[in-house]
Parts: C-alpha cells; structure tokens; sequence
C-alpha cells in the first residue's frame, strides 16, 4: 500500500522555468551592449554551479550569479544601472504569480482524499512559502520539506520523519536528477511527469538511466489513476 506521496512543486505543480528562461535572455541582450560577438549561456551557467554551495537554488542566488557572471564578461565595465535592472528582475521574479500547471488543482484535490501528501522542494524558504501560499495548495499538504539539496540521505530522512518505510513512499517530480534517481536510491519509488523545458544542471544523460524503474504518467491528470492502480496491486517498479 502506498502511505506517503512526495511532491514536488517547481515545474511539477507551478511554472517556474519560463522565469529564468525569460531572464536569462534578457541577461544575454543586456550583455550584448558590452560584448557584441554574444554570450554563451554555459558562461552564466559555470558560475550559478559554482555558487550553488554558497547560495543554493532559487532567485536569490540566480541573481547574484548573473551580477557576478556581468562584472566577470565585461571585466568590471557593467554600469551600475545594469546591475539594478539585474536586481529587478530577481524581484519581479520572487513576486510572480503562482501559475499551477493545467490540471494540477484537480489532481492534489483527488490525491489528498486518498493519501497523506507531502511538498518536498528545493530552493529559498521565504520564496518557497511565499509560492505555496498563492498557490491554494497548502491545505493539502501535511507536510512541507524545503531543502537545500535532493539526494537519497534527504529522501530517507523524510521517510523517517513521517515514517514510513521506503518500499510504501512514492515521489513524484518533473526533475529525473532531483526527484527519481534519488528517491530510487533510497529505496523509493518514483513517478516522473516531464516538464517542457529543464535546466541543464537538472538533465540526465540516457546511459544513468540504464536500468532504472520508474513509472511515468505525460500529465499530473494521470497521476491518481496511476497510484490507484498500483496501490491495488501492491506498489511495485
């Protein structure tokens, strides 16, 4: 029987992608000002993974990457008028509607009459919360888990904390790094439910697949057919 489902939010259940798609283009014609040949986005890409174990997921540390990507590419030429559009966006960012993916209201409604669910996501706590709020969703949920990082010690801590053994958890997430690998790491099951774009740092070459058993639905609509199912068979890869 499945006991416990695990969530995630960005890109799962709300758009969030198409944010830093959208900044990031403005990052790059911004930019062009100071470097007419372009800018290659794995330029901005380098120093968000460096500064991830300084400033984590999320706006906050996007913005302070492409600050610090600006002042590196133009070699201290940036104007200071740049650096505060730059700022802008992070908050026009962190005070962006919560937009649910089609269908998602639906389906948290239908999950939570049948299991107890809980928000696993990475990123900023205040901006996590604040997303949650606008979303209507929180009621739903009995448990909220905001982390730093998604690994199978954070999956198994979860479980422990609400516990319930590995083999009666299900996660379910856009992201095959964060949200299945790990979770099957640490003895879960997962479900995958693609999202139409991904951050790099969140892809997966086809060869960590090999061998990896996961269910996949094309929409969160599918997803409380899905675990009936499996829950009448008993849960299994």
């Amino acid at each position: 029987m499945i006991e416990l489902v695990g969530l995630d939010a960005d890109d799962t259940l709300w758009h969030n992608e198409p944010l830093y798609t959208d900044r990031r283009e403005r990052f790059r014609e911004l930019l062009a000002r100071y470097e007419p040949e372009g800018v290659l986005d794995d330029r901005l890409y380098e120093v968000e993974l460096r500064n991830l174990q300084h400033f984590g997921y999320g706006v906050k540390g996007f913005v302070l990457s492409m600050i610090e990507t600006a002042i590196e590419l133009t070699r201290g030429r940036v104007e200071s008028s740049d650096i505060g559009t730059i700022i802008g966006w992070g908050r026009e960012m962190l005070c962006s509607p919560t937009e649910l993916l089609d269908g998602v209201s639906e389906a948290i409604e239908a999950l939570g009459r049948h299991y107890p669910l809980v928000l696993i996501t990475k990123g900023d706590l205040l901006d996590q919360q604040s997303k949650l709020a606008r979303s209507g969703l929180g009621r739903h949920f009995k448990g909220i888990e905001i982390v730093s990082e998604k690994d199978a010690g954070v999956y198994a801590g979860v479980m422990e904390r609400h516990s319930v053994s590995p083999s009666h958890f299900v996660m379910v997430g856009n992201s095959l790094r964060s949200d299945i690998l790990p979770a099957i790491a640490a003895g879960a099951h997962a479900v995958y439910v693609p999202y139409e774009m991904s951050w790099i740092h969140e892809r997966v070459p086809t060869e960590a697949l090999a061998d990896v058993h996961y269910h996949q639905v094309s929409h969160m609509r599918e997803l409380p057919a899905l675990l009936a199912t499996l829950d009448r068979k008993g849960v299994s890869p």
